[in-house]
């Protein structure tokens, strides 16, 4: 199997730490939901060092994500554990920091809604959920390239799409979690920081 790449993953990396790097300074543990190709999970983990980094994804990724992390010594950047957010059972460890990238327009509200559920149980006290990805606010779109991306979505998944802020914000809420920020970033993405209360 060839090594996975994304060209967004490289374009988008050095931004978001620039933005998490200072969130997760206390944090010893991060689950990552989503790694995807394993880029993101590299790229952090060697710049924030002190990190136990667990990276996550549905099997079939696990094996490009593991040519990701074997190119790397890193003792701290773990092995990819099987996590469907709707379906598997999750992990026992509880984690300071569960993080996530340009996933939640590509679940459906039913497993958008099991990953909020699950935060309660998964996050330690005081413990950070930290989103990037697109969103819209107010039931409008952001831009006019995250409505074609939305559209483009939808076509591909009828039960994806970019989720609005405010029922983000509301599960959250339902999960004891409250917004600590909300950044803009490059592109039409945000990144969102809730905290568990």
């Amino acid at each position: 199997m060839m090594k996975p790449y994304a060209k967004s993953c490289e374009q988008n990396q050095a931004v978001i730490l620039d933005v998490i790097k200072p969130l997760l300074a206390n944090s010893q543990t991060v689950l990552e939901i989503g790694s995807g190709t394993g880029q993101h999970a590299v790229y952090f983990s060697q710049e924030i060092p002190h990190l136990y980094w667990q990276t996550s994804d549905c099997v079939e990724h696990h094996e490009g994500i593991q040519q990701w992390i074997d190119d790397v010594y890193n003792e701290k950047l773990l092995a990819p554990i099987a996590l469907n957010v709707g379906k598997n059972r999750w992990p026992a460890h509880c984690y300071n920091t569960i993080f996530t990238a340009n996933t939640l327009h590509i679940m459906s509200h039913k497993d958008v809604l099991a990953l909020f559920a699950q935060l309660p149980t998964s996050l330690q006290e005081k413990g950070q959920f930290i989103v990037y990805g697109p969103f819209n606010y107010h039931g409008h779109y952001t831009s006019q390239s995250n409505e074609r991306f939305d559209e483009w979505l939808h076509s591909r998944d009828p039960d994806s799409g970019i989720k609005d802020f405010e029922w983000l914000n509301e599960l959250a809420g339902q999960a004891g979690l409250k917004l600590t920020e909300d950044y803009t970033m490059p592109a039409n993405n945000r990144i969102l920081c809730w905290q568990k209360v």
